[in-house]
């Protein structure tokens, strides 16, 4: 569940396409920074297939890239703030964030912990290990595993949807995201981020329900970009 907590589902009103709009063109504009070219920004790439992918306006989707390159006058000023702590019944959490006011996203995050526990840095970040994420989906009969070795990754998880996840070294991400594509696969997203050592198991289906919905109140949250966590 850490591991594939990638997934915001299909969007399922105006409203929620919006706000994975949002995000995504947050996250297109801050790799914009580095190129506005997507043939020569892979993680730019990637993001432009993600936005299509979800029907983002091609309008959207120029103007983020626009921004984030600074070409436009209101240029992008997104900084990554992370946030540990844990969901209910202990399930540690890593809470990326890209926000142009660090103080509002503090106080919402803080608000948002209300029903888990906030901690400090360090406190949930050394149970989890820093890695290169690619995610992914294949467009033929691939073997994931398979792919993950000739690939050079040093770990693939699938979801049911058959889109995987792929794990590198984070000095390994960019060439494993060129070898995917190179053997066929069409990649979702890259980046730097975090997977759980040692995942919290919580059978109970009430417990669990209760962390889900935790969960899903901090994804909601409009400077929440990504959700790291130890749910088994």
């Amino acid at each position: 569940m850490g591991a594939q907590w990638k997934v915001r589902g299909k969007v399922a009103s105006a409203a929620a396409k919006g706000k994975v709009f949002s995000k995504l063109a947050k996250e297109i504009a801050v790799a914009a920074k580095s190129g506005a070219d997507p043939a020569m920004n892979a993680k730019l790439r990637a993001l432009v297939e993600a936005a299509k992918k979800v029907s983002m306006p091609r309008d959207t989707l120029d103007r983020a890239i626009k921004k984030g390159a600074g070409l436009l006058d209101d240029g992008a000023s997104y900084e990554t703030v992370t946030y540990e702590g844990f969901a209910p019944h202990r399930v540690p959490v890593m809470v990326e964030c890209l926000t142009d006011n660090k103080n509002r996203t503090t106080n919402s995050v803080r608000v948002l912990f209300r029903k888990g526990q906030l901690g400090t840095t360090g406190s949930v970040s050394w149970d989890f290990q820093h890695v290169g994420l690619i995610d992914a989906v294949r467009t033929a009969d691939q073997d994931p595993e398979e792919a993950a070795i000739e690939a050079g990754a040093q770990d693939v998880e699938t979801d049911a949807e058959g889109a995987s996840r792929f794990y590198t070294e984070p000095t390994d991400l960019d060439a494993v995201s060129k070898a995917l594509t190179a053997a066929g696969w069409a990649v979702d997203g890259i980046r730097l981020g975090w997977r759980a050592k040692n995942p919290v198991t919580v059978e109970d289906a009430d417990a669990r329900a209760e962390v889900l919905s935790f969960l899903a109140d901090l994804d909601e949250d409009d400077d929440v970009q990504h959700l790291y966590v130890g749910l088994a």
